[in-house]
């Protein structure tokens, strides 16, 4: 149906075909001259078009009609994927920016707000096919992800934004609100939130430049005019928008602010700041959740959401536990609302549940104790057999799919830290056989979703070796892990639950083994997809730690140390660090010891060591120093050949001396035992370490800095302290996590030998802790607010003392070694 030439009438005989109707949109798709008509009406026809009266009847008034029905046929037609493949054919993108840039005051409100309505339906259908989506996980990926991603980033260049973000504050409402709505729902990305946020009209910019070139006052002025200040211009102009009284405009800009302020601390701490004597705007978005209007008050939910969980500020808590309890009874009411109420309410509450408790043990808490576990476990219980018999129906609405997929993700993540939810979980609500049957569903979020389940239940041991071993749910989770047609996100998720099962006390670790898990992982590795090899990796650490030495050389053998050895130097720090796990957990016997360094060359192993001891990244200092700490109980010979190396102890002064706590532990037990060597005694004295190691023996043991330095001379063989080092019988310095265990790298488990020796284990579960959807797993950790953690300081602090404890123990363990030599027993 090609129009040519294009008039009012036949526009609008098109649109009314269109409206409401897929197929007429996939019909019309295939007419590119149509498309290509439509475009060019968007431009004005004339030059002097641009000067004509509003409500003028002239022929220029009629090519403004055109304008409009095309602006509002490419609406509608954005929404076909079909139709937006052929509409990307003939950058639309670019057309309607021109459109935008030619729009004059004068023009007729119609006419401006149907061209930027219709650049916000076009901005928000390329976001949603290039992702990633908003609520929950998309069931395929397109065939124009790439086109629309590009036509996407395209909008976000600085010169697209200085075209349409002004508009944001012109004044027709229904102008403001499609630029709120186009940052509401097209901003997926961290690159395009920094862009918004960073964003300033263009003759800000030119005064900044100005600025810049007077001299001295360059820094106290561009400060004040930093974008950053009060969040950017687009922050600035949204907050200033609140107090409108149009609930669509308001709506538009509560979403905008979630958007832009999701995991974007420089925002979000602005936003929950207050300014002087004047509440914080999040206190205003905070009164909004009690709005008259239900998704006003979802969108104010889910904006406190992000504006808390997204800020940094440290000094926020009594503000922040009401802001917290605001949301909380609010999504709690709305999920248990009865089935006839709006499920796309009910849906989005979840996921704000999820949003605001992710990978925060003490909101988990909080919303435990409020009562949302029964709520979000009735929904999925609503319509989902608990028998793995019955199949499921083929024709569940899309809608319902998604309201059982976020609550299913909600569960997951109020279960990830606490036993005692688990067990609620499990033996109070028996919600295992629920959990099996949905990871059957024909919908990939909630396949998804129940394997984020499986993966929080597995980290409590009772459920580990009861619940999911009788269940057969740890045997179906493992047939989805080995499922090569299966969605990529799903195994991502099985694979994260797998790491959590090879545990070493998992009775399911010898099946797995039988039942080609090592050859499935190396598939994922070699697949070079950066999630599901970390994920591999770390269950290969997991399926190492306290296994015996056949399972050891058969692992590494499969695994190739050629590919370790690769790891430990060229690639991610992320990647790094589990190299440096696995080998540390190789390490934790004397036959792994040999192992270790009849497979690697000594000089390329040690010179790693080296230099991942002051890596840049915590986590590979971390590891490194750990596998040394192992190393180091190796034979004479062994000891001997770290102790000549002599870069690597000048590196470890340097850890004792800038390192963290949880480095400095395996630092000093390293020393320890080098102490116990005669060579080390000499090797410890070259590097000057003896007055490193007097200065950790000073520390008050809380945590604060050690008071000043010996005046003995450094590298003096003789150090006295009045009295030996204590040795305390059982000791153990190894670091191992258990199912129930938070922290990422584990915590310290004691057993084996004495004081400043054994070995250092480590496995824990796979990383996040949180469930994040697939475009953000496998991330780095978000900055978690201080609000709400009443007990967390005293248990952090109490934690440093007995870390702060003992690395002085080690200290003054080794400092008698270096003193007495071999008369020190």
């Amino acid at each position: 149906m090609t129009v040519v030439p294009a008039n009012v009438a036949s526009l609008k005989k098109v649109k009314n075909t269109v409206i409401g109707n897929p197929s007429a949109k996939k019909q019309l798709a295939q007419d590119a001259l149509l498309i290509q008509t439509l475009i060019a009406c968007l431009n004005p026809p004339h030059p002097h078009s641009l000067y004509h009266e509003p409500h003028d009847t002239s022929p220029l008034a009629q090519d403004d009609a055109i304008r409009i029905e095309a602006a509002h046929v490419i609406a509608s037609l954005a929404g076909s994927e079909e139709a937006l493949s052929t509409l990307l054919d003939h950058e639309a993108p670019h057309a309607f920016l021109v459109a935008i840039s030619y729009l004059q005051p004068a023009d007729s409100i119609s006419l401006r707000s149907a061209i930027v309505r219709g650049l916000k339906s076009l901005a928000i259908a390329m976001a949603d096919i290039a992702g990633p989506s908003q609520w929950g996980l998309r069931t395929k990926k397109s065939k124009i992800c790439n086109r629309a991603k590009d036509g996407l980033n395209y909008l976000f260049q600085t010169e697209s934004l200085d075209i349409y973000l002004p508009l944001l504050t012109d004044s027709s409402t229904q102008i403001s609100a499609s630029i709120a709505h186009i940052v509401a729902s097209a901003v997926r990305t961290p690159e395009h939130r920094k862009a918004l946020s960073e964003w300033l009209p263009q003759e800000d910019r030119l005064k900044e430049i100005k600025v810049s070139r007077r001299g001295w006052e360059k820094t106290s002025v561009v400060n004040v005019n930093a974008p950053s200040r009060q969040g950017g211009w687009l922050a600035r102009h949204l907050t200033a928008l609140l107090s409108t009284r149009d609930s669509k405009l308001q709506e538009a800009v509560l979403l905008a602010l979630a958007a832009l302020s999701k995991d974007n601390a420089p925002v979000a701490t602005v936003l929950a700041r207050p300014d002087r004597d004047n509440p914080s705007i999040l206190s205003t978005i905070v009164s909004l959740v009690k709005s008259r209007n239900i998704d006003t008050q979802l969108a104010a939910a889910l904006c406190v959401t992000h504006v808390v969980r997204g800020s940094t500020a440290n000094n926020a808590y009594p503000t922040d536990e009401l802001h917290i309890r605001a949301v909380l009874n609010f999504v709690n009411s709305m999920i248990a609302l009865p089935t006839t109420e709006s499920t796309s309410r009910r849906t989005k509450s979840c996921f704000i549940l999820y949003h605001l408790v992710t990978d925060d043990s003490t909101l988990c808490s909080a919303a435990y104790d409020r009562g949302c576990l029964e709520k979000l476990v009735a929904i999925v219980q609503e319509n989902t057999p608990e028998d793995l018999r019955t199949e499921w129906g083929e024709d569940e609405a899309e809608t319902v799919s998604l309201l059982r997929e976020s609550a299913l993700i909600a569960i997951a993540a109020i279960s990830l830290f606490d036993n005692e939810i688990r067990r609620t979980v499990t033996d109070e609500f028996f919600f295992i056989p629920y959990i099996h049957t949905c990871l059957f569903h024909q919908y990939i979020g909630v396949r998804y979703a129940a394997c984020q389940c499986v993966r929080a239940l597995s980290r409590a041991v009772t459920v580990l070796r009861t619940n999911i071993v009788d269940s057969g749910l740890g045997m179906t989770i493992f047939t989805i892990f080995k499922k090569r047609e299966e969605d990529t996100n799903v195994v991502n998720a099985a694979l994260s639950a797998v790491c959590n099962i090879v545990i070493d006390f998992s009775p399911l670790r010898p099946i797995y083994l039988e039942q080609g898990l090592m050859d499935r992982l190396l598939e994922l590795i070699h697949l070079g997809e950066p999630a599901l090899k970390l994920g591999a990796l770390w269950a290969v650490k997991n399926l190492l730690r306290n296994s015996t030495t056949e399972t050891k050389r058969s692992v590494m053998r499969q695994l190739g140390w050629d590919r370790v050895i690769k790891y430990l130097r060229d690639s991610p720090p992320d990647v790094q660090e589990q190299a440096y796990n696995i080998l540390r957990n190789v390490a934790e016997s004397p036959e792994g010891i040999d192992m270790i360094f009849k497979n690697i060359p000594t000089d390329v192993l040690l010179s790693y060591i080296t230099g991942a001891c002051t890596s840049t990244s915590d986590d590979v200092a971390l590891q490194a120093t750990k596998l040394l700490a192992n190393l180091i109980n190796g034979n004479e010979v062994q000891q001997n050949q770290i102790a000549s190396c002599t870069k690597l102890l000048t590196n470890l002064r340097t850890c004792l001396a800038e390192g963290k706590t949880e480095v400095k532990k395996p630092a000093t037990a390293c020393i320890y035992q080098l102490a116990r060597n005669p060579k080390g005694r000499r090797a410890i004295i070259d590097a000057g370490i003896i007055s490193t190691l007097r200065h950790l023996c000073e520390w008050s043991g809380t945590g604060m800095s050690p008071s000043a330095p010996s005046s003995n001379s450094v590298g003096s063989p003789v150090v006295n302290l009045g009295g030996r080092g204590t040795s305390p019988g059982g000791r153990n310095w190894g670091s191992a996590a258990g199912p129930s265990t938070v922290g990422s790298h584990g915590s310290s488990h004691s057993h084996g030998h004495g004081f400043g020796s054994g070995h250092w284990s480590g496995s824990s579960h796979a990383l996040p802790h949180y469930p994040h959807y697939p475009h953000s797993v496998f991330n780095s950790h978000h900055a978690i607010p201080s609000a709400y953690h009443p007990h967390s300081a005293a248990h952090q602090h109490g934690t440093a003392m007995e870390d702060d404890k003992e690395v002085v123990q080690n200290a003054r363990a080794a400092l008698d070694w270096l003193e007495r030599g071999d008369t020190y027993t």
